[in-house]
Order: structure tokens, then sequence, then C-alpha cells
């Protein structure tokens, strides 16, 4: 699942330094000449790629960045001290947007990789340099120029380590809430979550890992209806899927048939993404009452049959939230760990990851086909544009 960190800065190189009037004065020596020296080069700015960073968070604070300006030009033709540049460090893989134009700058892919976003003016010319036999005593000089002045909009592709999928109200805002810093909207009604929340979970000191809830899915997603649909081909990009289930539906229905609602309906809109490793996490224990927990939630997933890992938890109140953090956090290092010594493990992961989502954003606009040619015979001929298929969501930031 792909996010867009994002951030706007306006950048100011700074201006050069102009130009000296000036005279030898000795003692002894009448007519020195001219010896105005130059100014000094004003600051560029640089951007560049620094693997120790993951978020442009600090960007969102701070968007004015401005170079020094160089300095004035001195008697005795001494140049002016250029300024120093200045470098704003952002994670690998950030794109550099120039707004005005709607240009891609650079594409920062690999650590130390840099690129100069703003060229600093040059140092003006003394009137040393306009000296000559018709002309002892010139008294012109050329100022500094102006540094360029850009606005930037950085971008970041955040890949989301884990997706939560699950029906509407299952718990999966309030799980993610619970978890991390995020904050998405929660309420006692369906589709309260409108587009994907994405939250960093800290397990421990230097261990994290992205969390993202997806809107929940109903019946009938695979053919287009409700939300689900629009964002069910990101979950393709996850490296682990978390099916949350609610234990104690307020409308008295089976758990299980719940779930295996959702289990159809991610078959029928990808077999390879259901056949992914999923762990289902059971939420809501805390309002199966105490002596009858373990009974009530062996027979959930003897009936579904499930395989995998599964997890006891409620989100509202913080129980098993946190053995669940640190359970998906050695299993995602594990992960990162194989691909980094394994290469030809990494390729195929990539490329399944890319087959998947390629499967499911082909499945999306089969169903808007579809449905378009379905307006088209009732008579109505207005395009629906409205989808998130190729916009990606953007991470807001709280103070």
């Amino acid at each position: 699942m792909k996010f867009v960190d994002e951030a706007v800065i306006d950048v100011h190189a700074g201006k050069g330094g102009d130009g000296c009037l000036s005279f030898r004065r000795e003692k002894y020596i009448e007519y020195g000449g001219p010896d105005g020296g130059d100014g000094g080069a004003g600051g560029n700015v640089w951007i560049e790629a620094d693997s120790n960073l993951n978020t442009l968070v600090d960007y969102r604070y701070e968007r004015l960045f401005r170079a020094k300006n160089g300095a004035q030009g001195q008697g005795r033709q001494c140049t002016g001290k250029s300024a120093d540049d200045i470098v704003l460090k952002v994670p690998v893989g950030t794109t550099v947007v120039d707004t005005a134009i709607d240009a891609v700058l650079a594409d920062l892919t690999h650590d130390g990789e840099r690129i100069l976003v703003a060229r600093g003016g040059r140092g003006g010319l003394g009137n040393t340099h306009f000296k000559s036999s018709t002309n002892r005593a010139p008294r012109r000089t050329i100022p500094g120029s102006e540094g360029e002045s850009r606005q930037l909009r950085l971008e970041l592709k955040v890949l989301a380590d884990v997706g939560l999928l699950g029906l509407p109200n299952a718990g999966k805002s309030t799980l993610i809430r619970a978890v991390s810093a995020a904050k998405p909207k929660v309420a006692d009604y369906p589709f309260t979550t409108l587009v994907p929340n994405l939250g960093v979970v800290k397990a421990d000191r230097y261990r994290s890992f992205v969390m993202a809830d997806i809107p929940g899915l109903i019946e009938g997603a695979a053919e287009g209806a409700g939300l689900g649909i629009r964002f069910l081909k990101h979950l393709a990009r996850t490296r682990l899927l978390l099916h949350v289930l609610d234990v104690a539906p307020p409308d008295g229905a089976d758990p299980v048939l719940h779930a295996q609602a959702i289990a159809e309906e991610l078959d029928k809109f990808s077999p390879a993404l259901a056949a992914q490793e999923r762990w289902l996490v059971l939420n809501k224990v805390d309002l199966v009452p105490a002596d009858m927990q373990d009974e009530y939630c062996n027979d959930l997933v003897s009936r579904l049959g499930w395989e995998g890992e599964v997890h006891r938890i409620s989100a509202a109140t913080g129980e098993g939230t946190e053995a669940l953090v640190f359970a998906l956090m050695n299993a995602i290092e594990e992960r990162r760990l194989r691909e980094q010594e394994d290469p030809d493990y990494a390729e195929q992961q990539q490329a399944l990851r890319e087959q998947l989502e390629e499967e499911a954003r082909e499945r999306v606009q089969l169903l808007k086909a579809q449905a378009r040619l379905a307006r088209l015979a009732a008579g109505d001929d207005s395009d629906d544009d409205d989808d998130d298929d190729d916009h990606d969501v953007e991470i807001i930031y709280s103070p």
C-alpha cells in the first residue's frame, strides 16, 4: 500500500555580494588606481537523500529555507566571502517536484544522492575590472545577482507493512488508534473510515513498522459495492494482512459468517491476494465473559478452519495489543532480514507484490468499465472519475 508523505516548501538561494568601489590609498602613492574586489557567491540550496530518515514530518512545520547572501567585495582587491550552501535532508525515495511548472526535478533513490534545487547568485564585479588606458579611475561596479527561488513539493511513497481488513465496525480504526499515534475517526456506524489511515507503530526503540487501516469490506465488494473496492488493490503492496473479526457483533450475527464473507470477497477479487499470509485478530473479546473466552474463541477458530496465526485483543481496552505489536514486529523484521540477505527472495517478493497490484488494478478497471456500460444502457452518459486508482493518500501529521 503506497501513501504519499508530502510537504510543500519554499527555497531561496543567497544573493551574490556586490562588487566594491575602492581606490588604493597609501603613503607616497597619490594615484593608486582602482582596487575594489568582487563580491562573494550566494549560498546554494541542495536536497540530499538520507537513509536514516523515513518521513517528511520536519518539513510540515518549517517550510521556508533561505541560504545566506555572499559578502560584499572589499578594497585591496579582496573578494567577499562566499556563503555556505544549505543541504536539506530527505528520506531515500523522495520525489522533488517544481510546483511552478509541475515538473519532476529528481527521484532520489540512493543514500547520499543530491540535487541542486536553487543556485546562489554570482558575486558582482569590483571597479578594478573596468580600468583601462583611457579610464584610469573607473567608478563602475556590478552588483551581485539574485539567487534562485523555487516552491517545491516533496513526495515520499510509503509502503505499509501491515494492512487491516474486515467488515465495517470490526474495530480496525480503534486498533490503529490503540497501537499508533494515528487518530482516525471512530463511530458506531458503517463506513466511518472513508479513506485509508496510516499509522507508524513503535514496538521498541529503533523498531517500528507502518500499519494501514482499510475501509471496511461488504458483501459484493468484489463486484464494486461499497467503499472497499476502491482500496482492495492497495492490499497487494503490504507484507502482512490482519483480518480483524468482531467476536461479538451488535446485531447478534455469527462472526464465522462475517469472516467467511470477507474471505469470499477477497477470493473473488484476487485469488492470489486471498492466498497471501493473513493473521486472524479476534477483537472485542472483552465483551465475552472471561470464563467463556477460551471455549468461545477456540470454537470460532475451529469452525473457520483457520490454520494461520491467531491473536485475541480488545482494541478499546488495549488488552492483547502489545503482544500483537511485538509479534508483528518480529515477523516483519524476519522478512526484512531475509530480503536483505537473499537478493533472489527480495526480487521474488517484489515481483509478486507488483503482480498482485497489477491484477487488482485490472480488476478495478474492469468493474469501472462494466459500471460505465450499465450507465450508458440506462441512458446516463455521465462519466464517473471518482476513484483513487491513480491517487495516493496524503499523510497528515498532528502537532
